[in-house]
This record gives structure tokens, sequence and C-alpha cells, in this order.
């Protein structure tokens, strides 16, 4: 015997008044198209309009209770404070700001259900972004709002995600990709740096890690009896131990008195990640040690009509920033005939189906890698 639901479902289809409009491939099983009845979605979120209507009518009939209407401020904002504690603060304020710039975009129509923003919008909202911004930029606020409308379906808010078959833009130039850096413009970088700054790019490259992990290191995270640094990323908040390779080793020096254990490694960088909870202070800093090796035109760090290409990759730079050092680890790591799985093991890769691709990685494995990378400094 059927669920109440199906039963209702049932009897509605077999009535003589019923007529559903909406496209086949996406009504419930159990209902009946009337003869003649459209298969052309309606324009302007008539689809989802009239699907979440039958839907809250079931809802009421069934539990007595009202299906309540949000807005995509109204949702936009519940989901954001669920993820206040899931991600880190750099990441939670991205969000924050991709997720004002939709309503931004719909002006008038910012507060209308969100079950009844169309994937129209979204191309609009992406063409729009794409006229001033990078595609790099663009792409990042389109998976932002992938994420939140697919939350919104997951939680039966909305009917259909119209993210779901919206294509990310066109990459720009080639010329402002990433590409690993050569060692000899490492040595070139650290030829100009100061002590800190010289620390951070050998951190980056025996580590592989991004420079916001980096500049919150502390000597709490530092076990040269096991020869081992462990953190946890700002950005997956994957546990990392990672081996200290020998150059690496050398570079460190002693560690603090013991009741200090929580002295920052980079105390500036450190102040700054901690005080404005983001990077951007750091890689223009980084772009100017660029500029001065020789390796990019000076940056001026004023904002322009320019902005969002993200990562100090943008015109000039050579396609260098201080993530290419992420770049050139795995890079040499490759060279040398590590096999892939420890690369990835050593740096830490960002997503769930990669980390099940890969088998455990053993510790010798790992120490391999990391003394496989070349002295530079």
């Amino acid at each position: 015997m059927g669920s109440r639901l199906d039963r209702n479902l049932s009897s509605r289809a077999q009535a003589p008044t019923w007529a559903c409009t909406c496209p086949r491939s996406s009504c419930f099983p159990g209902f009946r198209h009337a003869a003649g009845a459209s298969k052309t979605p309606p324009k302007g979120g008539g689809e989802n309009t009239q699907v979440r209507r039958v839907i809250s009518a079931l809802h009421k009939e069934i539990t007595g209770t009202e299906v309540v209407a949000q807005s995509f401020q109204e949702f936009s904002a519940s989901w954001l404070a669920r993820k206040a504690p899931e991600v880190a603060p750099g990441t939670l304020a991205f969000y924050k700001g991709a997720v004002k710039k939709f309503p931004n975009y719909l002006d008038i129509r910012a507060g209308i259900d969100i079950a009844e923003i169309t994937a129209e919008d979204i191309v609009g909202f992406r063409n729009h972004e794409a006229e001033a911004l990078s595609a790099k930029t663009v792409n990042h606020d389109l998976k932002c709002l992938r994420m939140l409308f697919h939350a919104a379906r997951r939680d039966a808010v909305i009917a259909d995600d119209p993210c779901e078959f919206v294509n990310v833009a066109k990459k720009s130039d080639p010329m402002r990709r990433r590409r690993p850096f050569t060692v000899l413009e490492l040595k070139s970088v650290l030829s100009v740096a100061d002590d800190e700054w010289k620390s951070l790019v050998l951190f980056g490259l025996y580590t592989g890690q991004r420079l916001g992990d980096l500049a919150m290191l502390t000597w709490e995270n530092i076990d040269l009896l096991r020869g081992e640094i462990r953190l946890v990323t700002r950005k997956t908040r994957k546990t990392m131990i990672i081996p200290i390779a020998a150059s690496l080793r050398a570079y460190i020096g002693k560690p603090p008195i013991a009741d200090a254990p929580g002295t920052p490694m980079h105390p500036r960088a450190f102040a700054i990640v901690d005080s404005q909870g983001k990077t951007g202070h750091l890689s223009n800093q980084f772009a100017d040690l660029l500029a001065k090796a020789g390796l990019r035109e000076k940056k001026t760090h004023r904002k322009t009509g320019n902005e969002g290409v993200g990562r100090g990759i943008g015109s000039g730079s050579g396609g260098l920033s201080f993530h290419c050092i992420r770049h050139t680890a795995v890079s040499l790591m490759e060279d040398a005939g590590i096999p892939e799985a420890a690369v990835m093991e050593l740096v830490g890769h960002d997503s769930e189906q990669m980390s099940q691709h890969y088998t455990h990685v053993g510790r010798d494995a790992l120490e391999r890698a990391a003394a496989s990378l070349p002295e530079i400094g």
C-alpha cells in the first residue's frame, strides 16, 4: 500500500479538474498530464511557482501546516549562518561578498521568492560580472551560488536548481594563468627577501602549503624530535602531517624557550592574517618582492576597474604569485619521479573525491617526496 502522499497525488491526478502544465521530465511520480497540456515551461519562473503551489497545497493537506516561502536574502542569511562554523573566516568573508552581489544584480526583484529565480537570472548575473571582472572571479562567485542553491534544493525550499546547467565563464588570457617557478627564479626571490619572507618561501616550497597556513604557523606546529610539521589547513580543515625536508630543517634553527610554544614562526605575517582574516596584504607584499627580483612589473595595489584576477595573477605578473610555489613543489616532485599519490598527500589535495581516489600513503613515501626537492636556500 502506498504512502499517504502517493495516495493524495494519485487522487489529484484522477480528479476531472486536474491539469498539469509542467514539462514531463520534471513532473512528480503519480501525476497524469491532461490532454493538450503544455510541455513548455512558462517563462519567468512559472514552472517553479506551479510546482511549489502543488507541493504547498499537499503539504498543508497532509500536515496541516503551511510551507513558508523564502526570499533569496532570507535563505542566504540562514545558509551563511550554517556555514560560519564550517569554514575559515576568510572563506566565510568571500561567501558573504559573493552572496551580496546577486541581489544587487537583481535590483528591484531582489525580494522575490527564491523558488522564482531562474537559470536566466543566473546567466544574466554571470554575464554582467564578466563585463568587469576576470573569469576566475566570476566563476568563484558562480561556485558560491551553486553551493547555496544546491542547499536550497536539498532543503526542499526550491524544486529545481537554477544553477545546475549554467556553464562557467570562459578563461581569459592564458598569460594570467599560474605557472611554476623555475629554481633560478626562486633563488632570485630569496636573494632579495628579508629573513621572514625567505622563511615563508622555503616553507612554501618544502611543504607545498598555502600562504595563509604558513603565516599562521607557530612553534607548536613544529616537532623537531619527530621531524614533522602538523597543521590544520584553513581552506579545507584537513589535518596535515608533513615530514621536514633536510634543507628546511637546516634553515629552521633552534626553537624558542620551552614556555613559549605558541610563538609565531613568521610574526609579521601572523599578525596580518590573524587581524585581517585573509592574505591579500601579504600577497601584495609578495608581488612587490617579485618586482624587486625582476620577475614582474611593479604593482600599485590601488583599486582599478580590473579587480578580481585573484592571487596576484594580473597584467605584468608573468603568471607568478605565492601560490605558484605550491605548483612548483608539485612539479619538482613529479619531475623527480615521485608517485602522484605521494605528491598529493604531501601538499594536501582539496577535494573529498581526490582523497577517496588515493590509497593511504605511508610515512616513508612522504619522506622520499620531501627529500626529492632541491636545495635552493
